[in-house]
């Protein structure tokens, strides 16, 4: 969930193009393609497994807390790897089926919910935002429920408003609401006319949001539970509705404010929670901030099932699939480069074209990739962020880079740089 603007906190959105693809232009898919997890060639599958977990716990020698990676490429078992540093084990034992906070890849199931209502005939992509929420968006009249789902609205993205702030470091416990975090980012000026450029906008989400509730009259947590966990049997996926867990979670940490990386600016250096070990705890945050740009929880294995029905066909009608799919350039200097559809990201690998989106909240950063088809899938927690919020740590950026392009490379089967 995050943003390029320093001043204040980017943590919803995918704004990490720096490790996903070395080859794409900066813009690539953020954060998510730094950390993309791969699926192991079948010829090779020991070699790539092995080659996995020495990228990981390297990844975990450079400074991260924790590392899970799930790998299928559809050709036999999945790869699940779990690793993390010898300090936190006094906390949790990490395991591959853990719950974690999935940040901006809430936006793939707010598109999905979207597109579902869509081929039902109740709303449709050209509705203007002001047939649903008349007078909440200044211009939103000219603002389409497909530019809000694909960052062309022009919106403010609420994170960077310093009123988010103290949710963020888990000091304020209020309750936010998509009508209160759109509010947020309404209050700024626009960056641009509706439809003439890319930005990644979470208040763009918030007003999705929104219209999601009213348009059913349900909620978003009853709406992601009816409508994708339960009938694709995702038991540890659920929209996050408080700071609670539902089932084993992958605690996680950000560096208390001695240990901080420098280059993280001071307003940001102190999160509330149990510290210990130079870190600070912050799995008990409430993530309601995130709201419908960030709010969903899941597991690697739970997020592999949901991409694999939706790429295959399974939650979509063709139609919709087809629009989901339907990519903008995410910067305009290379129009053949990095796309966003709705709710979702593309870009060309050299082992192979992905699917998916990335996400970071603190102590959680995640990447969740698929083919074209979801046959093959992969999956990618780290269980720090702001390191990479704030490009902060080089090292550990370097680790990072490293395992998602192996991991990207497995999970199309394509040998994996370092294994025999």
């Amino acid at each position: 969930m995050s943003r390029c603007d320093v001043s204040s906190r980017r943590a919803v959105r995918p704004r990490w193009p720096r490790v996903l693809v070395a080859a794409v232009p900066a813009v690539g898919l953020a954060l998510a393609a730094a950390f993309p997890a791969g699926a192991v060639a079948a010829p090779a599958g020991n070699e790539t497994q092995a080659r996995l977990r020495q990228l990981a716990r390297e990844v975990v020698a450079a400074g991260a807390p924790g590392v899970l990676v799930r790998v299928d490429d559809g050709r036999g078992r999945p790869v699940e790897i779990a690793e993390q540093a010898a300090w936190t084990r006094r906390d949790h034992v990490l395991k591959a089926g853990d719950e974690f906070r999935m940040g901006s890849s809430t936006k793939t199931m707010m598109a999905v919910l979207v597109l579902g209502l869509a081929a039902e005939g109740r709303l449709a992509l050209t509705d203007p935002v002001d047939k649903w929420l008349p007078g909440k968006v200044p211009g939103g009249a000219s603002i389409t429920l497909r530019m809000l789902l694909n960052h062309t609205s022009g919106l403010y993205d609420y994170t960077g408003d310093p009123a988010i702030r103290p949710s963020m470091l888990g000091t304020d416990r209020r309750r936010w609401t998509p009508e209160k975090l759109l509010a947020v980012g309404v209050k700024h000026k626009p960056l641009f006319a509706p439809g003439t450029r890319w930005a990644y906008s979470n208040t763009g989400y918030a007003a999705i949001g929104a219209v999601l509730e009213r348009v059913t009259g349900a909620s978003l947590a009853d709406l992601v539970r009816d409508r994708i966990a339960r009938p694709l049997g995702l038991d540890h996926t659920y929209y996050a509705t408080g700071r609670a867990w539902r089932g084993p979670y992958a605690r996680g940490y950000e560096p208390d404010a001695a240990h901080m990386p420098p280059a993280v600016p001071a307003a940001f250096r102190r999160f509330a929670g149990p510290r210990h070990d130079g870190h600070v705890d912050v799995s008990g945050h409430d993530p309601g901030w995130g709201g419908p740009a960030g709010a969903v929880v899941s597991t690697t294995r739970d997020w592999a099932r949901f991409q694999a029905a939706l790429m295959s066909g399974k939650l979509l009608p063709a139609a919709q699939l087809a629009q989901l799919r339907t990519t903008v350039p995410m910067d305009a200097r290379h129009p053949d480069g990095p796309g966003y559809g709705l709710g979702i990201q593309t870009a060309a690998h050299p082992c192979g074209t992905f699917w998916g989106h990335d996400g970071g909240m603190p102590g959680y950063l995640t990447t969740g990739l698929t083919d074209r088809t979801g046959g093959r899938t992969a999956a990618v927690l780290v269980s720090a962020e702001f390191w990479a919020e704030f490009e902060a740590d080089p090292k550990l950026a370097k680790a990072a880079q490293a395992l998602q392009t192996a991991v990207t490379c497995a999970m199309f089967g394509k040998p994996v740089p370092g294994a025999s």
